[in-house]
């Protein structure tokens, strides 16, 4: 965590000098929560050498044990981590409702949306871990005139489970 934000303050300040808005401002917010899960899952097996990132593309989970797989890459395995960044404290989503080791790092920051606020430093809020079962997600349908892609969200007990269960609370 202390990684990403030197990484963000490291960007930032370039951005800085060549009078351009900070990243966080001009990502849109889901991309931005896409890059701190990137960068988490890249960064955490330099402290775990026991997990590598998946190295198949969108491959599930995202962080698996070293050698599980052949090349560490898989498809869909049931060995691994799944990693989620969001600026949201709850009523997290994802594409699929499975059965996973979730983790969710969860974070304030602005967003491009808001373009006449003043600035909020980038900062964790939390990070929890937990085992969910199948019955921990609900499928989130969509209209016929949404173009929005199909997700299943963490229920309030899968939340419950991950809250119980947090690694981190600023």
């Amino acid at each position: 965590m202390v990684a990403f934000i030197d990484f963000l303050g490291f960007l930032n300040g370039q951005l800085r000098t060549r009078d351009l808005p900070r990243i966080e401002m001009l990502m849109m917010p889901a991309n931005f929560s896409s890059l701190v899960g990137e960068f988490i899952v890249s960064s955490i097996p330099k402290y775990c050498p026991e997990l590598v990132k998946n190295r198949y593309h969108n491959g599930h989970p995202d962080l698996v044990p070293h050698g599980r797989y052949p090349d560490d890459l898989v498809l869909h395995g049931p060995a691994g981590i799944e990693v989620k960044a969001s600026r949201y404290p709850g009523g997290w989503q994802g594409h699929n409702a499975e059965a996973c080791w979730l983790m969710v790092f969860v974070f304030k920051v602005n967003s491009s949306s808001a373009h006449d606020a003043e600035p909020v430093p980038f900062e964790f809020r939390a990070v929890y871990l937990a085992k969910l079962a199948i019955a921990d997600w609900k499928f989130s349908g969509r209209s016929e005139t949404s173009r929005r892609t199909i997700t299943a969200a963490v229920t309030k007990a899968g939340e419950e489970k991950l809250k119980s269960n947090w690694i981190y609370l600023a």
